[in-house]
């Protein structure tokens, strides 16, 4: 009986999941909206008052986004100062929404990649991960991965897409 082969494993192609990706820190949200005086206003007192009283100390470690739900206009300053008493306790500060938050959580964690492990190698892009903003994630991974490796390829073993291929 002759032996069963991994032929993937043997082809020296790697199979990268956008999964490994996917953030893994507690997300929290911060909606200004809560420090609007009767729900369409910011009074600068009211705000700081708002920001000293505030435990910051329970977003430690947290991912954080900062928005304001309601229809109103909120100064700038506003979000510089809740992101002024975040800093030293969050991981990180996105002003926007939560999928502006996850996207630069999946860049970090993209970023964080040693090169060293995929130079000359041939890549697979798995297709179907359970990640928010796929497309992004996708995106992020090429650019860090191009310059070094030899090709890129999308989907499943059995069936790829060339993405990208480094000429001769």
């Amino acid at each position: 009986m002759e032996e069963i082969k991994n032929k993937v494993k043997e082809s020296g192609l790697m199979q990268m999941d956008l999964a490994d990706f996917k953030p893994t820190t507690e997300i929290i949200e911060i909606d200004l909206a809560n420090q609007l005086w009767q729900g369409f206003v910011l009074r600068e007192k009211d705000f700081r008052a708002w920001i000293q009283s505030e435990d910051w100390s329970k977003y430690t470690e947290k991912a954080v986004f900062i928005h304001c739900s309601a229809d109103a206009i909120v100064p700038t300053w506003a979000f510089m100062l809740v992101a002024s008493a975040l800093v030293g306790n969050a991981k990180t500060i996105v002003v926007g929404n939560k999928s502006d938050l996850e996207k630069q959580l999946i860049a970090e964690n993209i970023q964080g990649l040693d090169l060293e492990n995929y130079k000359e190698k041939r890549i697979i892009i798995k297709g179907c991960s359970d990640i928010s903003c796929p497309e992004f994630a996708m995106v992020t991974l090429l650019n860090k991965l191009q310059p070094v490796v030899l090709s890129i390829m999308y989907g499943e073993p059995c069936s790829t897409v060339p993405v990208f291929k480094r000429k001769k």
